[in-house]
């Protein structure tokens, strides 16, 4: 069962079963490498300022609307995902392990069979 964090306007940060609009937040990363998460869903009234995922000193869960981009409270280092490199295979090792081609044969071509006779015609008429 996979919980997601979402923020309310009267608690810090819930864990929920579902996936609801207070479980979406942007994720932006300043140049320092640090990574902020703000509430999609959630503004402050008057400035406008978005609402901010932070943790406090003691490992406390702040308040979205007392949390700022700037302080160190709000800022995340990401977790970095290994990255598997692999090969592109050539054409010519994708050839070799296809299965073998089917030939086209006189006799399954769609072309009529007086075409000599057809093209004779057309450039004596010319």
């Amino acid at each position: 069962m996979a919980l997601h964090l979402s923020v309310t306007s009267l608690l810090p940060l819930l864990p929920h079963e579902h996936f609801t609009p207070e479980c979406k937040f942007k994720e932006s990363v300043f140049e320092n490498y640090y990574v902020t998460y703000s509430s999609i869903l959630y503004r402050q009234s008057q400035s406008g300022r978005a609402w901010y995922i932070g943790i406090n000193r003691d490992g406390q869960v702040m308040k979205g609307n007392r949390v700022k981009k700037t302080k160190g409270a709000a800022h995340f280092l990401p977790k970095f995902i290994e990255v598997a490199m692999y090969k592109e295979p050539s054409l010519h090792n994708i050839a070799g392990q296809s299965p073998p081609r089917k030939t086209a044969k006189a006799s399954d071509s769609p072309a009529p069979q007086n075409f000599s006779r057809f093209v004779k015609d057309s450039e004596s008429r010319h």
